[in-house]
C-alpha cells in the first residue's frame, strides 16, 4: 500500500547532510539563538525576498507573534477584529486569540476555495484591524486585491503562509513578501519541513522583526533586560541547521511539485471530482496539497482505497463548528460547511513513484457515482 507522504524517502535524500548539520551542532556547543538560526534567517529572508526572517518555535508561534508584536507597537488595538478564513486550520483562530483580538470568520471563494476579498469588505467593521490572508493548500490568495482592501481601510495585512513556501505571484514576488507579515511552518509535512517543530515569520520592516525578535525571547534583547511581556518561542540550533539543508532542496522539490499538480489537472478527467483552479498566469502555487471535490466524497475515497490511493481530508470541519469555538455555532456559512463535506486531498510529494501518480490518476477517473450524495443541512447545493 502506497503511503499518502512518504516522509521517510524525503528525509532519506539528504541523510548524509543532515547528518553532517546535526553532528556540526553537536560539537559546536551552542544550542539555542545561535549561528545556525541567524545563517538560516538570512538565508529564508532572501528566498522570500524579504528584508528579514525571524525564526520561532512553530507556525502558531509566528502568527500570534506578529499580531502581538502589533498590538505592542500600536498598529493594531487590543480586541480589534482580524478577519480569516472559516475553511482554514484552526491554528489561524487561535493566533487571533492568542493576541487579544477578535477573529471574524467568511466565507471562501465557491470556485477557488480562498479567502474572498468582497466577503472580506464586506465583514469589515469599525473594530477591524487586519486581515489574515490564508494561502490554503500552499495556493496563492488574492493578495494584489486584498492589499487594496486592506490600504483602503486603513487595515494591516498579513499572510498566513504555512502550506506556501516557494509560491509567487504574477508579478515575480515571494509568499512571505505581499503583506505587511507572514507566518509560516516548518512542521515535517510541509513542503520545507524541519525534524520537529519550527517556525518563522517574515517582513520588511524593521521595528516590525525586532519586535518579533524581542517578543520570541522572553520580550527581551538584551541579557536579562526584558522591554515587553514575551514568550520563549526560539527556532533551535538544531532544527536550523537541519532546515538550511532542506532549504537548498525548496527550488527543485517545488518545481516537482508543480509538474505533478499539472499530470493530475490534465489527466484526471470525471465530471464526478472537481478539480483545483490552475494559478493565474505568470503566478505559481506551491501546491503543499493536491485538493478535489467531489459531492460523493466519501465513495469517492473509499473508492481510491481500494485502488491502493491514500488519501486525507484538510480540513473535515470548519473552524465555526468546532467546540472550541461555541460563540461561532450558530453562524450560517454554507460554503465553507459543503466543502468540508466534499474536499479531498490526493497525493502529492516530491519522489512520488510515477506507478502511484498513474494509479491516482485512473483511480479518479474509473470513479462512478453512487447516486448517494451527501450534502449538509445548510449546504448551497441542497
Amino acid at each position: 500500500m502506497h503511503r499518502f507522504l512518504d516522509l521517510q524517502s524525503l528525509t532519506a535524500r539528504d541523510e548524509t547532510a543532515l547528518t553532517e548539520a546535526f553532528v556540526r551542532v553537536l560539537r559546536s556547543g551552542w544550542f539555542v539563538l545561535g549561528p545556525e538560526v541567524e545563517a538560516f534567517e538570512v538565508e529564508f529572508a532572501k528566498a522570500c525576498t524579504s528584508n528579514h526572517a525571524i525564526g520561532v518555535g512553530n507556525g502558531l508561534d509566528a502568527l500570534s507573534l506578529i499580531l502581538e508584536a502589533c498590538c505592542q507597537l500600536g498598529r493594531l488595538a487590543r480586541g480589534a477584529e482580524v478577519i480569516l478564513p472559516d475553511n482554514t486550520f484552526i491554528a489561524t483562530a487561535l493566533a487571533v486569540n492568542q493576541a487579544g483580538c477578535v477573529p471574524v470568520l467568511v466565507e471562501p471563494d465557491q470556485d477557488s476555495w480562498l479567502i474572498d476579498p468582497q466577503r472580506v469588505e464586506a465583514a469589515i467593521g469599525p473594530n477591524t484591524g487586519a486581515i489574515v490572508a490564508v494561502h490554503l493548500y500552499g495556493r496563492l490568495a488574492e493578495m494584489a486585491q486584498l492589499r487594496a482592501i486592506a490600504d483602503r481601510h486603513g487595515l494591516l495585512l498579513i499572510e498566513d503562509a504555512a502550506q506556501a513556501h516557494g509560491a509567487f505571484d504574477a508579478d515575480g514576488r515571494s509568499v512571505g513578501s505581499l503583506g505587511d507579515a507572514a507566518s509560516f511552518s516548518f512542521f515535517p509535512v510541509k513542503n520545507l519541513g524541519a525534524l520537529g517543530d519550527a517556525g518563522a515569520v517574515t517582513c520588511n520592516d524593521p521595528e516590525l522583526a525586532d519586535a518579533v525578535r524581542r517578543l520570541r525571547n522572553y520580550g527581551s534583547s538584551e541579557k536579562y533586560v526584558h522591554s515587553a511581556k514575551g514568550v520563549n518561542s526560539r527556532l533551535d540550533e538544531l532544527q536550523a541547521a537541519l532546515l538550511r539543508v532542506k532549504l537548498c532542496r525548496l527550488d527543485e522539490d517545488t518545481r516537482e511539485r508543480r509538474a505533478l499538480a499539472q499530470r493530475y489537472l490534465a489527466g484526471i478527467d470525471n465530471p464526478q471530482i472537481t478539480l483545483p483552479q490552475p494559478p493565474a498566469p505568470e503566478a505559481s502555487h506551491a501546491w503543499h496539497l493536491f485538493v478535489v471535490r467531489s459531492s460523493e466524497r466519501d465513495a469517492l475515497q473509499a473508492h481510491l482505497l481500494a485502488q491502493g490511493v491514500p488519501t486525507l481530508i484538510h480540513y473535515p470541519i470548519p473552524i465555526h463548528r468546532q467546540a472550541a469555538y461555541p460563540e461561532f455555532a450558530d453562524l450560517h456559512l454554507p460554503i465553507s460547511t459543503m466543502l468540508a463535506t466534499q474536499i479531498l486531498s490526493l497525493p502529492l510529494y516530491p519522489g512520488m513513484p510515477d506507478a502511484l501518480v498513474t494509479a491516482v490518476i485512473d483511480a479518479c477517473n474509473s470513479f462512478v457515482s453512487t447516486g448517494s450524495t451527501a450534502q449538509h443541512e445548510d449546504s448551497p447545493c441542497r
